[in-house]
């Protein structure tokens, strides 16, 4: 995307990206011999213990094998480690309450922007993130725009993406006469149309959905509409974004009843029950649907297809994804103890098998697991191996900081759109709401 600041061609141009491209297909870890050869290791305190703190597993496989990466951590050093799982929505503000206290877990694993909420309560992992970045083929810039935003410090480590894909029964989309999922958003709007007349309606998150309202970021920027500009000063409430939330109109029209209040699980529950033929999600759903011991929706797997958003009117892919971060709350007792594990569980001995295990519903932050052989293993994997690698951070086009930390937990864009495309608000309202608040955080 030529038109962020944190672009791919920067990072091809880079001596890390350009390794990681050299070595695309070939299989190997893109590691070069020197890489290989690195090694760093962070001497634990006498005594250490750590309590991580991370977001619930949305596909069992996930937390299965991070579980035994803790425990062969645990054997290697004997630090003993207590990993509690929380979902998405109550990690954000016990990171938070940990962070003002100074008290609480070691570790904490969460989501998108929250690094930039509470920077000076992190530990400086500048020496951690430089040496996995170089042995792996490099961060994606999205990580870095994340979790380096001085372009100096890193105040956590990048752990991937789950993937906001669309999720889609494929026999239902052809039977509404779309042979491939539409790559534009005219046709895009026709599919569900369509879907709606043929009685297989799909449906999206409008509430405050941690990750699966993501997809309001790509329908306001698919139209040239953004929260700010690139100096952080709110635009929200324009022509463009006006645009958008008339498409969405159209769009919510079609939905089945109750999205307004669906919140992460409820589209993996409407699909899995038929209610609804598409929407957007990780691969949770085609995960579920696999591993079920009801036959029906066993057999529901292989009607199952996933495909990027389509291009809006700017041409150009606009994908949000929800990026997972890895943190240590500088109040830890045990930093060295902290950074050791975090080093020990990204190695490739841990952290391929990891993604395995998670089935995909993680996307790789580094270029040298792009070869992870997860990826291929399924054909419809592989839409999930890139999320890091092609997203916009949500706080686009501005610089990510406090302001778009704040007001992306405050679900701004999402209740915005919800707002405007149910008709509770006008679109003029609600981008003249929208720009209100979001001026509370945004102070140029």
């Amino acid at each position: 995307m030529s038109d962020t600041p944190f672009n791919r061609r920067k990072f091809l141009e880079s001596s890390a990206g350009a390794a990681a491209v050299a070595g695309l297909g070939t299989g190997s870890a893109l590691l070069s011999p020197l890489a290989q050869a690195q090694t760093v290791a962070f001497k634990p305190e006498k005594g250490a213990t750590l309590r991580v703190l991370r977001w619930s597993r949305f596909v069992q496989g996930d937390i299965d094998a991070y579980m035994v990466n803790v425990k062969k951590f645990t054997e290697k050093t004997g630090i003993a480690v207590r990993v509690d799982n929380e979902g998405w929505e109550d990690v954000r503000p016990k990171a938070a309450v940990a962070a003002n206290t100074g008290a609480g877990p070691d570790i904490i694993l969460s989501t998108n922007d929250d690094a930039n909420l509470y920077p000076d309560k992190l530990l400086d992992v500048t020496d951690l993130a430089e040496y996995i970045g170089k042995k792996y083929g490099g961060w994606y810039p999205a990580g870095q725009a994340f979790l380096k935003p001085d372009g100096k410090k890193w105040i956590g480590l990048p752990l991937g993406a789950a993937g906001s894909m669309m999720v889609y029964r494929e026999s239902m989309v052809k039977a509404a006469g779309f042979d491939t999922f539409p790559k534009d958003t005219d046709n895009f709007l026709k599919m569900f149309k369509a879907l709606k007349e043929k009685g297989t309606p799909g449906g999206m998150a409008l509430g405050n959905a941690t990750g699966d309202g993501l997809w309001c970021n790509w329908l306001v920027w698919a139209f040239g509409g953004k929260l700010v500009d690139a100096n952080n000063k709110v635009v929200i409430d324009s022509p463009e974004t006006l645009k958008a939330l008339e498409y969405g109109k159209e769009l919510y029209a079609t939905f089945i009843p109750g999205t307004l209040s669906w919140l992460d699980p409820n589209n993996n529950k409407a699909f899995l029950d038929g209610q609804i033929s598409v929407t957007n999600n990780g691969i949770s759903i085609y995960v579920a649907a696999k591993n079920s011991t009801d036959p029906k929706v066993k057999e529901m797997a292989s009607d199952i297809q996933h495909a990027s958003f389509p291009i809006g009117p700017v041409g150009v892919p606009t994908e949000s994804h929800l990026f997972f971060n890895q943190m240590i709350m500088k109040y830890t007792k045990y930093p060295q103890a902290a950074k050791e594990f975090l080093r020990f569980m990204m190695e490739k001995e841990q952290f391929d098998p990891w993604l395995t295990g998670a089935q995909a519903y993680v996307a790789t932050p580094l270029a040298g697991y792009a070869s992870t052989a997860i990826w291929t293993s399924d054909p419809k994997n592989t839409p999930y191996r890139d999320p890091v690698k092609n997203m916009r951070p949500a706080g686009y086009a501005g610089k990510l900081g406090y302001a778009s930390a704040g007001a992306a937990a405050d679900f701004i864009v999402i209740n915005m759109v919800a707002e405007a495309i149910s008709g509770s608000k006008t679109p003029k309202e609600a981008m003249e709401r929208a720009q209100k608040r979001a001026e509370r955080y945004y102070r140029v």
